[in-house]
């Protein structure tokens, strides 16, 4: 089968391993010049991992990561746990994303990705689909996949209307820097005042990841790093957290990614008879539930094997549409109790209800 994956994110590249692997004759289209990932860290659910796994690179990705015990403070550093929920169940792998995309690419095959090739949308047949991309001719497949995230060309020819839309307010600051001093442990979740949330982590043995969220962020003053800083406070009381203002403020401010989080509206489909959406471009929801990627990674494995199990692609992709629109009818709402939680403890017990329903459901 001749399949057209749009972007090479880590959830593009994951459905074109795993469909290669499958025997599908792939091509990523890629619209910026060279496969690069957006973001700093990506946390990865045993979920995610099982799906590695059966790609043959589940122990490449574990050694290029670090376990998080996603422990939850309040600003003054007081540690909270949730009644009636184990620390294992919530734990997961911290990776830094370039790692993963390098990888990712080279199990694929790098020959197999076409870096500065914009899609401008697509025409469907009855024996094949047709993928037109800003230069040169369309490209002939039997499926095309949009993993192109939330601003995604294919969703938006596909169902007109879908642009991704500001969730107004919230805003989010990271960056990876390399390890000093601060404790090896992290403190991943600091739930303070104002809506903020933050802390850092270890995402490999030399580096660490800071990030602040904030919902309801107000007026944006000054450089990337006072609006980070600022925000920090937030986090720290008490002398909890000098090492994550002293963090912020030696990052140069041209490593901080400041972003305004966009949501995917619900969607009529995410599916026609030769095409599918995976990942953000099917359902981008706001990072503060940390599972953005395993969830992406979660339907590549489902739409390989439905494809697999059928040589109806209609049909499979139906199956697929299915599953994964039941199960993300449940995310949505774990996201927003989450991000509804009155202070640290009700964070903490809801975060864990929402992990325990993603390993076990």
């Amino acid at each position: 089968m001749r399949t057209v994956v749009v972007g090479a994110g880590l959830v593009g590249l994951t459905a074109a391993v795993s469909l290669r692997m499958s025997g599908h004759e792939v091509t990523v289209l890629e619209q910026a010049s060279e496969v690069r990932a957006a973001g700093a860290g990506i946390g990865l659910w045993p979920n995610a991992l099982r799906e590695l796994d059966a790609l043959g690179i589940g122990g490449d990705v574990r050694h290029r990561g670090r376990t998080v015990s996603p422990r939850f403070f309040d600003a003054t550093g007081h540690p909270i746990r949730a009644v009636g929920h184990s620390s294992a169940e919530q734990d997961f792998l911290m990776v830094a994303r370039a790692d993963l995309s390098n990888l990712l690419a080279d199990t694929l095959g790098r020959d197999r990705i076409r870096p500065g090739t914009h899609v401008t949308g697509f025409a469907e047949h009855a024996a094949h689909v047709e993928v037109h991309v800003d230069q040169g001719a369309p490209l002939q497949a039997d499926l095309l996949i949009g993993a192109d995230g939330v601003h995604s060309e294919i969703r938006t020819a596909l169902v007109p209307g879908s642009a991704a839309v500001a969730h107004t307010g919230n805003y989010a600051w990271r960056a990876v820097v390399p390890s000093g001093s601060e404790r090896p442990e992290g403190t991943f979740v600091t739930i303070g005042r104002a809506r903020t949330r933050g802390g850092y982590t270890r995402v490999a043995q030399s580096q660490t990841m800071w990030w602040i969220g904030q919902f309801d962020a107000g007026e944006l003053a000054g450089t990337k790093r006072d609006r980070a800083l600022h925000r920090a406070g937030n986090l720290a009381e008490a002398g909890w957290h000098e090492e994550l203002l002293n963090m912020i403020a030696a990052t140069p401010e041209e490593s901080i990614l400041e972003n305004q989080i966009m949501l995917v509206p619900e969607l009529p489909r995410w599916t026609t008879d030769r095409v599918a959406l995976i990942g953000d471009a099917a359902h981008g929801l706001s990072p503060h539930i940390a599972a953005g990627g395993t969830l992406g990674i979660e339907d590549t494995g489902v739409l390989r094997d439905e494809l697999a199990r059928d040589s109806d692609t209609a049909a499979a992709l139906a199956r697929y549409e299915s599953h994964r629109r039941t199960r993300f009818e449940q995310v949505r709402q774990h996201s927003r109790a989450v991000e509804t939680a009155d202070g640290a403890v009700e964070s903490a017990e809801r975060y864990a209800a929402f992990t325990h329903w993603m390993l076990t459901d």
